[in-house]
C-alpha cells in the first residue's frame, strides 16, 4: 500500500472544501483573497503539532522463580484430582508477584516412545499447564534433560499442548529460531525478555534433542554461540533480559566449572538475571557485577524428597529495568510432593542457610 495515500487524500479534501466554501459565499466575500493551502511538506506551526503520547513511567516489578516441576507419582494424583490446586499452598507466594516462572521438567504427552536407555523418563498430560497457570505461573522452561523424554512424538504432543493452552513456554520449538526465541512481556513499563536453554543433556541425545535449523527440539546452551547471540539480540530492545538455564551437577553444593564459565559470558552479552537448576539441591545466589545469578533452585514440585532434596523455596527479585533492587527468599519444604512455606524460627533458620550457600559461588550479596 502507498504510505503517502492518506496525505494525498487529506490534501484533496482540503482543496474540495475550499472550492465549495467559495461558491457559497456572497459576492463581497468572494472578492476577498482565498487563503493559500499550506504545502504538505511545510512544517506546521508549533501550536499545531500533535502532542506526543507520554512514555509510560517505568516502575519496579517483582518476578518469582521456583525450581524443577514435574507431575510424577503422588503428584499425578493431585493433578488428576484438581489441576487448579495441584501446586498446593506455594501458589499464594507465586501469585503475589507480577511474574512467576518455573522449570517444567517433563514432556507434555500421554504418548510417545520413551527415550532408549534412560533410567528416568517423565511425562504429564496437558493439564500440567493448567496447573501452572492456576498457581500463578506466567512462563515455564521446557529446556532440560527431560523435556524430550518421549522423543519426537512426545515433542510434537508437547508443542501442540502449548499451542492449545496459549501458556508461554520457552526453550523448545518447532525449529531453532522458535526454541531460542524469548518470551516477551511488559510489566510496569518494563520490557521483559525471558530465554530458556539447557546446559545438561545426555551425551547420546545431544544431537537428537537440540533444535537446529528447521529441526524441532530444545534450546541448548551447549551451542553457546547461538545462546549468546539470542541474549545480545534481546538486549537491544528489552529493559530486562532473563536467562533461565538447566545446569549444574546433581547433588553438588557448589557451581561446577561449566556454570562458572557460562554465567559471566551471559552477563557480558547483556543478561540481567541468570537463574537455573538441575542439581536437586539448592545452590548459591547473588550478584555477579550488577547482574543477579542463581546457580541452583533445587526441586520444587517433585515426587521424591529427602533432608537435602526436600529443601526448596521461591526466589523473588524486585527489578527496575536492568537494576535488580532486591532479592527475597521464601523457604519451604517439600511435603507430599509440593512445597509448603516455612514459618517462625524454621523460616529464619532456612533463610540464613540459603544465604550461606553463596559462600562457594563467587557471588556477592550486593551489586558492584
Amino acid at each position: 500500500m502507498d504510505t503517502y495515500l492518506p496525505r494525498r487524500l487529506a490534501l484533496a479534501a482540503v482543496v474540495t472544501a475550499s472550492a465549495l466554501l467559495a461558491a457559497a459565499c456572497s459576492a463581497a466575500e468572494s472578492s476577498a483573497p482565498t487563503p493559500a493551502v499550506p504545502d504538505i511538506a511545510e512544517k506546521p506551526a508549533a501550536s499545531a503539532e500533535p502532542t506526543a503520547e507520554p512514555t509510560p513511567e517505568r516502575r519496579p516489578y517483582t518476578i518469582s522463580f521456583g525450581g524443577d516441576v514435574h507431575f510424577e507419582g503422588v503428584l499425578r494424583n493431585r493433578l488428576n484430582a484438581d489441576p487448579k490446586t495441584a501446586l498446593g499452598p506455594i501458589a499464594k507466594v507465586l501469585g503475589a508477584s507480577d511474574l512467576a516462572m518455573v522449570n517444567l521438567e517433563t514432556a507434555i504427552t500421554t504418548g510417545g516412545t520413551p527415550a532408549p536407555g534412560k533410567q528416568f523418563t517423565f511425562r504429564a498430560p496437558a493439564t500440567a499447564l493448567t496447573a501452572l497457570k492456576a498457581a500463578g505461573v506466567d512462563v515455564a522452561s521446557l529446556a532440560n534433560n527431560h523435556g524430550m523424554d518421549y522423543m519426537q512424538g512426545g515433542l510434537a504432543d508437547s508443542l501442540a499442548a502449548i499451542r492449545r493452552s496459549r501458556f508461554p513456554v520457552v526453550g523448545v520449538g518447532r525449529n531453532e529460531a522458535e526454541a531460542y526465541r524469548p518470551w516477551r512481556t511488559t510489566v510496569n513499563g518494563n520490557r521483559v525478555a525471558v530465554i530458556g536453554a539447557t546446559q545438561v543433556l545426555d551425551a547420546e541425545f545431544i544431537q537428537a534433542w537440540t533444535a537446529s535449523g528447521d529441526k524441532g527440539g530444545l534450546a541448548s546452551a551447549k551451542n553457546e554461540a547461538r545462546l549468546l547471540q539470542e541474549v545480545r539480540r534481546a538486549r537491544r530492545n528489552s529493559d530486562t533480559v532473563i536467562v533461565h538455564l538447566h545446569w549444574g551437577t546433581e547433588l553438588q553444593k557448589c557451581p561446577n566449572q561449566a556454570q562458572r564459565d557460562l554465567a559471566p559470558k551471559l552477563v557480558e552479552a547483556g543478561a540481567d538475571v541468570v537463574v537455573g537448576g538441575h542439581a536437586h539441591i539448592l545452590l548459591g545466589s547473588g550478584y555477579l557485577k550488577n547482574a543477579y545469578v542463581s546457580y541452583g533452585m533445587g526441586n520444587f514440585v517433585f515426587y521424591n524428597w529427602g533432608p537435602e532434596t526436600g529443601r526448596t523455596g521461591v526466589l523473588t527479585l524486585t527489578i527496575n529495568g536492568r537494576e535488580v533492587l532486591r532479592d527475597r527468599w521464601t523457604p519451604a519444604t517439600i511435603q507430599g510432593g509440593v512445597p509448603v512455606p516455612l514459618t517462625g524460627a524454621a523460616r529464619q533458620q532456612a533463610v540464613a542457610g540459603w544465604k550461606a550457600l553463596r559462600g562457594c559461588s563467587g557471588l556477592t550479596a550486593t551489586p558492584g
